[in-house]
């Protein structure tokens, strides 16, 4: 029976994707209705086994896919826009009329439309739910049910902002050590394949035997000629596979966890969480959603299952009438400092307040990380690419040296 891709919209409003095996597109229609589903589209899966539908997943590109920067522009112009006076319709407008590329245009062209023909702007954003957010939508459909949509906007965009400035910082300050690391790859790989193969003519003329050192680097770079090619393909496919098999929860929970506890790069990751959680939480109650409702939606702002674990289990906690903070201390996921601050905000009514301050502590601390990651990185990589480079010159050495007892 062949597979079918589908998209549909539940009774909430959000966005719903999978496959499913049906005789055709308008049985996986049937099936989407009686599970109170409204079918957008269906589409076969097509063929090509377990490589196919892997490089079919990682490689499809949405052209009108919005980026995060594109969203970021987008939700501070319509807060502009309304703040000003315009109404919806107009604003939606002036996104359309102004994009800066054609995604832009498309996507914002589609949800104008659906807000002119009379849905809400929660809705329509719900349909284009490759480019915007559980919790964008979620935001917006608050703001909009309590007449506050500009200010919403206003808070989310200057959330969107922060989390961008976050999220480049880190990028910015991991470039010169991957750029070294790629460096000393390619020196290492042009010394093994390029250098060293040279003087294997000189000693078969000679009738001489090579010194063990250089046998060992001549197999080196003769293994890495060869298989090189195929190493880089095995890599990409296990690198692409990986990520297949961490959508799958049962395998994603133990691998977010192992990440959380390594050295350096575990304390930023738990930084980054609770920067990213604390300033969510913060905003969604400064925007006058309550505790409950926010903690289902900020779990899905985090990207790690661990995190979002712990994130459900002080909701449920919240929910039956406990605190929210003793549960999510509980987990060991968040740094004490966050659960003091959160801790202070509940006993003092100030929960938004106190939440907002810790993810700015704690954005300094994922700065501060970041800092101490690339100062010991940068002289590992350093170490390490002069330790290799060290060898094969030395084996270079003795194989000159070898020719020159030959000479004489």
């Amino acid at each position: 029976m062949p597979v079918f891709r589908y998209l549909a919209i539940d009774p909430a409003g959000l966005v719903q994707r999978g496959t499913m095996e049906a005789a055709d597109g308008a049985a996986v229609a049937d099936s989407l209705q009686r599970r109170g589903l409204t079918p957008m589209r269906t589409d076969p899966a097509g063929a090509g086994g377990f490589f196919g539908e892997l490089v079919a997943t990682e490689f499809s590109w949405r052209r009108d896919a919005l980026s995060h920067q594109d969203v970021a522009i987008i939700t501070r112009e319509l807060s502009t826009m309304l703040e000003a006076g315009q109404d919806l319709d107009r604003a939606l407008r002036f996104i359309v009329e102004t994009a800066a590329n054609a995604r832009i245009r498309i996507v914002m062209d589609r949800v104008r439309s659906k807000v002119r023909g009379g849905g809400a702007l929660a809705a329509a954003l719900a349909l284009e739910g490759r480019s915007f957010s559980r919790l964008y939508i979620g935001m917006v459909r608050a703001g909009e049910a309590g007449g506050t949509l500009s200010a919403t906007l206003d808070h989310l965009a200057a959330l969107l902002e922060r989390e961008r400035a976050l999220s480049a910082s880190i990028q910015s300050a991991m470039i010169y050590p991957a750029l070294l690391l790629v460096a000393a790859a390619g020196t290492i790989t042009l010394l093994l394949t390029s250098v060293l193969p040279q003087f294997a003519p000189l000693f078969a003329q000679n009738g001489a035997e090579m010194p063990a050192a250089t046998r060992t680097m001549m197999a080196m770079g003769d293994f890495l000629s060869v298989a090189g090619p195929w190493m880089l393909i095995g890599f990409l496919i296990i690198g692409l596979a990986a990520r297949q098999a961490l959508k799958d929860p049962a395998i994603r929970l133990p691998v977010d966890r192992i990440l959380l506890r390594l050295p350096v790069a575990g304390l930023l990751f738990r930084h980054t969480l609770a920067a990213r959680f604390s300033r969510t939480l913060g905003t969604l109650l400064k925007n006058g959603v309550p505790l409950v409702a926010t903690l289902s939606i900020v779990k899905d702002a985090l990207g790690n299952l661990a995190a979002v674990a712990a994130v459900e289990r002080a909701a449920a906690a919240a929910k039956g009438g406990g605190g929210l903070t003793q549960t999510l201390a509980e987990s060991h996921i968040f740094p004490p400092r966050a659960i003091h601050l959160l801790r202070l905000g509940e006993e003092t009514a100030q929960l938004a307040k106190m939440a907002l301050k810790a993810a700015d502590i704690h954005q300094e601390e994922a700065h501060r990380t970041v800092e101490r990651l690339v100062a010991l990185l940068v002289p590992a990589i350093t170490v390490a690419m002069g330790g290799a480079v060290a060898a094969i010159v030395g084996s270079l050495l003795l194989a000159m040296l070898s020719l020159n007892d030959l000479a004489h």
